[in-house]
């Protein structure tokens, strides 16, 4: 995977940290998975489609997933419901939509899915095989988010798309 692709993830990431919870996240060391892999309790996938496709996961915490929901909502949010489920599947949404913008001006055009969250430990998606990169980030005394980018150019064959 092309490290252009990842870039505009981190850099989104932070901008949207920054603006929408108010703190500015520390960027980890830059790692490689074979494939798709969190080990966190609350997950947003986003999928990638256009000239490059595949899926980015958010991962994080359960504490740090209701402590950013509580930031995004304005209020302290105690338990993991429906309203914190919302805020944090729009954080990635986010951070995807800014992604997507920023890779538009690097000449490569793609869109997002609608975010979908999952909940639980160990959580492997299948990415036929596309490696991932995994951008940590630390979100001071919100916890950290990990940002999982496992893209890949749309594959051609016999000049039309696949």
């Amino acid at each position: 995977m092309k490290v252009q692709y990842v870039a505009p993830f981190a850099e989104a990431a932070i901008n949207v940290c920054q603006m929408v919870l108010g703190t500015t996240p520390e960027r980890g060391q830059l790692a490689a998975r074979p494939q798709l892999f969190t080990s966190e309790q609350v997950n947003i996938v986003c999928g990638i489609v256009g000239n490059v496709e595949g899926l980015v996961l958010y991962g994080l915490s359960g504490s740090t997933a209701l402590r950013i929901a509580s930031a995004m909502v304005g209020q302290k949010m105690v338990i993991f419901d429906q309203l914190a489920a919302s805020a944090i599947a729009e954080l990635g949404n986010m951070i995807s939509g800014n992604s997507a913008s920023l890779l538009a001006q690097q000449g490569i055009k793609c869109d997002i899915t609608p975010p979908t969250l999952i909940r639980g430990t160990k959580v492997k998606i299948s990415t036929l095989d596309i490696p991932a990169l995994v951008v940590p980030l630390k979100l001071g005394d919100l916890g950290s988010l990990e940002v999982n980018i496992s893209l890949q150019e749309r594959q051609h064959h016999n000049g039309l798309a696949a």
